[in-house]
């Protein structure tokens, strides 16, 4: 077989056609050279890895600053409604490449980094968030932020040590980031604690203990168009003063030693894993990044004009024509009764007013339907941290409880499903009640999320409002998601329907037209094994397991959680395993079993299916009677960098969540894009996919909504499926004494007794089904033409899933505003 290209390689090719421009060679050769110079420690003279990246790191920053200034100006001129957009956590990615494609600089840069007799691949590790959504507002030309914490750790490295997950902070800011510009002249006060002071002039609150928000600024450059829009990360600081009251009773060393405790609020991010933790310091977090983000966001519609500190604007009465807040899941809720607090109790405004303009401004994503994954905060907790929303979100909730009681009178078990605040000890606040009932658009991420949100989740409040509720079916950018990690997938895309589907991700349609061209299915298969290949290569060197480059790369990349069921994945390969066993001179369909996928840290039963899958690993692994023909990786620390080299390469998607319980998914549709073929449920984004390319052309299986519906109303008995499947039950038992873990035989007792008596998301039910859908997988696999066609029909399929297509339905049906596709002038041109 022939050596596949390298990813410099393809790019080369690719510039043939000019999907990215090559720009100034020269030029950038010298600013590289001249970056490389400053960026070397003086007493080495040869440079590292490191050093090569951040030089062209710099370089291409250089040409991102005159646009990013540009733009921002551009939108204090125009003054158009600007979008925010709040999240606790923007994922990690490759920032450098996905730059220099936005900008059009990445054949150039390739040509220049060659020339200097570098390896282009230093490029392989920017330590840098990114989000889609936030990529796909400044391809959209919309005036949009991002806002969030400049965690100094991130979620955590995860190491497999003996089969056990091991935690290892992400020390991700190390050596710096030369993405962020600190902002110190924008430090905003944030305030804790306290109390409510009752004046002549209202509610004051007063006696707070001061952190400081310092902004870091990271640019995010819109695909060819010259927008640069601005995430901004808030990091904690102490104030000067902190404590310093101790320096009078002489303990100076305590006191600023104590300014930690301040600055611990940015310090790590709490993995969010589908599961609510009441911490102390993470309720900080959240208030500490909606009151920065306020004030930076009233700030600057008061001034409106570039460069302007001084207030242009007084009155509020524009304010939600002119400001968009989105709430990304229920962590930014507060920004409610903040702004709540900032209209009432600083700009004193009436409370009518006030909530008017603050529901206007404010809408909702929801992210989960699980219970246990919904915010509900101790009322003693906001008590002492932030007594005055305490009184704002009481008065909120009067106020709406007064509405549904004279909407439905004497009906007093509505008035407790519907209440912000749940009774109990202790006490506390429904924060996605909080967010349904202050903001005017709730949305799911999936058409079938948004009607059990209808349905279920917020059924009360859509019998109220039903107006307010709405779908925005995930996406993800085609820029990351296909030209970046997959370029040789993009390039003969582009030989065939042109590049337009990079901005119109629809145009894959027009491959429909392709798919019987022998050389189109060719090309495509070809694509797809040199992606294997190369992962291959990249596999055997990490894990040492020799891995057959003609089996079915078969992926299941996620979080690792009890409802995405990697158990019924692991079952399949014991049973795949236990025939092989059985009948081993039969030919079966060789397959690599790849699982990736991070456990929350105090989630018992995620770290034991992790251990589940790394023992069952080692037995298969190892047995020379399996020999190539079955093989089992956990691929370990699965992160952004990682999926990026997976997802090209996998043959199968698994999304096997139990139907009602995923959102929507965004793997499934990276996975789709880059040529998988999808084995699942008919839960989340998957009901959309199957619509787009014909449920044909996915292997569907499993129980429905309404089958699952009826089960629990029926109850659901898993001893039933045990006794009645034989390979089933041959499977638990292996698990259960021992033949896995021959030297502890109990140890995976606490995940046999899980899917024996309580296990929620009902692996056993769908067990069969699957198995059947898997065979359906082997007898396809045989005949790679027919195959390949499904690819394309699926890849044909994928445009409704582009992060342009979402963002375009929240910017026109949500926040009011249209899409542009004005370019604006580049540095080096006069302004009109």
């Amino acid at each position: 077989m022939s050596k596949p290209l390298t990813d410099h390689e393809k790019r080369k090719q690719i510039s043939v056609r000019g999907i990215a421009g090559l720009g100034d060679v020269s030029e950038i050769k010298k600013s590289f050279n001249r970056h490389l110079h400053f960026t070397l420690v003086k007493d080495r003279n040869v440079a590292t890895p490191r050093d090569y990246y951040f030089a062209l790191a710099h370089t291409v920053r250089d040409h991102l600053v005159g646009r990013w200034i540009r733009t921002q100006q551009y939108y204090y001129e125009k003054d158009p409604k600007r979008i925010h957009y709040l999240s606790l956590e923007f994922y990690m990615g490759r920032t450098l490449q996905n730059t220099m494609i936005n900008l059009g600089l990445q054949n150039a840069c390739d040509e220049a980094i060659y020339q200097v007799n570098t390896q282009p691949d230093h490029y392989g590790y920017s330590p840098s968030p990114s989000a889609c959504f936030l990529d796909s507002m400044a391809s959209l030309g919309l005036a949009a932020y991002g806002y969030g914490i400049r965690y100094e750790f991130g979620i955590f490295n995860q190491k497999i040590t003996n089969g056990w997950q091991v935690e290892e902070a992400d020390d991700w800011l190390r050596y710096g980031n030369p993405w962020e510009k600190a902002r110190p002249e924008y430090m905003l006060p944030v305030h804790f604690y306290g109390r409510v002071a009752h004046t002549h002039e209202g509610p004051k609150w007063v006696d707070t203990q001061v952190v400081l928000a310092m902004p870091y600024d990271t640019p995010v450059p819109g695909y060819k168009n010259n927008t640069v829009n601005t995430m901004r990360l808030w990091s904690a600081k102490a104030p000067n003063d902190f404590n310093l009251q101790e320096f009078n009773v002489g303990d100076y060393i305590q006191a600023v030693l104590d300014r930690n405790l301040a600055e611990n609020i940015s310090r790590v991010l709490y993995p969010n894993d589908n599961f609510f933790e009441g911490k102390e310091l993470r309720l900080k977090q959240e208030y500490f990044v909606v009151a920065a983000t306020l004030q930076d966001i009233i700030r600057r519609f008061k001034s409106s004009k570039f460069g302007c500190r001084d207030p242009m604007r007084t009155s509020f009465e524009t304010f939600h024509e002119k400001v968009a807040i989105q709430l990304n899941d229920t962590h930014p809720a507060l920004a409610i009764p903040e702004l709540m607090r900032i209209l009432l109790d600083i700009e004193r405004l009436d409370w009518e007013k006030a909530w008017e303009i603050t529901t206007k401004t404010c809408a909702y994503t929801n992210h989960t339907v699980l219970p246990e994954a919904l915010e509900r905060w101790p009322v003693y907790m906001f008590e002492k941290l932030l007594p005055r929303h305490l009184q704002i979100i009481y008065e909120i909730n009067q106020r709406h409880l007064d509405r549904v009681a004279a909407l439905y009178p004497g009906d007093s078990d509505r008035l407790r499903r519907m209440s912000l605040i749940e009774e109990g000890d202790p006490k506390r606040i429904n924060m996605a009640h909080l967010c349904v009932v202050g903001s005017h658009a709730v949305n799911g991420v999936a058409r079938i999320h948004s009607d059990i949100v209808k349905t279920t989740v917020f059924k009360d409040f859509c019998d109220i409002e039903p107006e307010k509720f709405q779908n925005k079916t995930n996406g993800i950018t085609p820029r990351r998601w296909l030209l970046l990690c997959n370029p040789g997938l993009a390039d003969i895309i582009a030989e065939k329907i042109g590049e337009d589907f990079l901005t119109d991700l629809f145009q894959l349609k027009k491959l429909l037209d392709f798919v019987n061209d022998e050389m189109f299915i060719r090309d495509v298969a070809k694509v797809k094994q040199e992606n294997k290949l190369k992962f291959a290569a990249c596999l055997e060197s990490e894990y040492k397991v020799k891995i057959n480059p003609e089996s079915i790369f078969d992926i299941h990349v996620k979080r690792i959680h009890e409802y995405k069921r990697q158990l019924l994945n692991c079952l399949h390969v014991i049973t795949l395993y236990n025939r092989i066993k059985k009948e081993p001179n039969k030919k079966f369909v060789p397959r690599t079993v790849m699982i990736g996928g991070k456990a929350a840290p105090g989630y018992h039963m995620a770290k034991m299916i992790i251990k589940l899958i790394t023992s069952v690993g080692e037995v298969v692994n190892h047995d020379p009677v399996v020999g190539d023909r079955l093989k089992v990786i956990f691929l370990e620390n699965y992160r952004v960098s990682l999926a990026e080299k997976v997802i090209p390469a996998a043959d199968l998607s698994q999304q096997i969540s139990t139907a009602g319980t995923e959102a929507s998914g965004t793997g499934n549709m990276k996975f789709m894009l880059n040529g998988a073929l999808t084995i699942g449920t008919m839960d989340g984004a998957n009901v959309e996919m199957a619509e787009e390319a014909g449920e044909e052309n996915l292997f569907i299986f499993g129980m429905r909504v309404e089958d699952v519906e009826a089960m629990d109303k029926k109850g659901y008995n898993a001893r039933e499926y045990y006794e009645r499947l034989p390979e089933l039950k041959q499977a638990m038992d292996q698990i259960s004494t021992g033949f896995f873990s021959p030297k502890e035989p109990e140890l995976f007792k606490d995940v046999v007794n899980m899917l024996m008596n309580h296990d929620r998301f009902k692996v056993f039910a769908d067990y069969e089904a699957y198995i059947s859908c898997q065979e359906k997988v082997n007898e396809l696999y045989r005949n790679p033409k027919e195959w390949t066609k499904k690819v394309i029909r699926n890849i044909a399929a994928s445009g409704k899933f582009s992060s342009d297509r979402t963002i375009a339905e929240y910017a026109r049906e949500i926040w009011g505003v249209e899409p542009s596709d004005v370019k604006i002038p580049p540095p080096n041109e006069p302004r009109e």
